[in-house]
């Protein structure tokens, strides 16, 4: 299974597919730093609200890198389960690359994070929840991507349906609070947490990791059935 991620980590950078999210991110990451200093935590927050759509695009991506021929055999060559998770671990690995850069743009070119004043959250604890905002994101993400790729839609028309859907209803709910939040993400609340004047507390984020890996578990469960009756 590592040669297969390796392999499908190869085809998606060698072919050029990586510059589009590459350049999208970078842009987006400009705009959020670009404009003066803020305190870590939210700073990092809405960071990761941001790259949620983009590492999904991403995700979508890598995994439709593959021709459908190639994708069968490869399902022949090591199985199904492994040829599957093999291209969300390779999705994930780049995700994981993408935020560990977002976590050190706003130090250079932009210094967009601002020095705390004493008595207040330190920089450390701020630096700390902004990096396990990334981490919830990119799980999130590699899920929505998963179910709005090729082997799953079949179609580009509704794969573009799914993918933007998921990324606009994971924002539009999480702004709204109380209609139906746990049908989304909890990438919003993530970043809501993080921009109050204290930091959350520790069963708010156990809350929202639980929240994270139930909504994951059941869009993948549901990518992973998805793909077995169209495959």
């Amino acid at each position: 299974m590592t040669a297969l991620v390796r392999m499908r980590l190869a085809g998606f950078l060698r072919s050029g597919r990586a510059l589009a999210p590459i350049i999208t991110a970078l842009v987006v990451l400009g705009i959020i730093h670009g404009g003066g200093r803020s305190p870590a935590a939210p700073a990092y927050g809405y960071s990761a609200v941001m790259l949620f759509p983009i590492l999904a695009w991403q995700t979508k991506l890598v995994l439709d890198a593959e021709p459908d021929v190639q994708r069968r055999l490869a399902r022949l060559a090591v199985g199904a389960r492994r040829e599957a998770a093999a291209g969300l671990l390779a999705a994930a690995v780049l995700g994981l690359a993408c935020c560990a850069v977002a976590m050190l743009i706003p130090w250079w070119p932009f210094h967009a994070i601002s020095t705390p004043e004493p008595g207040t959250t330190s920089l450390f604890a701020g630096i700390a929840v902004g990096a396990f905002a990334h981490l919830l994101t990119i799980p999130a993400a590699v899920a929505l991507g998963a179910l709005a790729s090729r082997a799953v839609t079949r179609t580009v028309r509704n794969g573009i349906t799914v993918l933007v859907s998921g990324a606009v209803l994971a924002i539009v709910l999480g702004l709204s609070g109380s209609i139906a939040p746990w049908l989304v993400p909890p990438v919003m609340a993530t970043a809501r947490a993080l921009a109050g004047d204290t930091l959350p507390s520790g069963g708010t984020l156990w809350l929202l990791t639980g929240w994270a890996l139930a909504w994951c578990a059941a869009v993948l469960t549901g990518y992973a059935r998805l793909r077995r009756s169209r495959s």
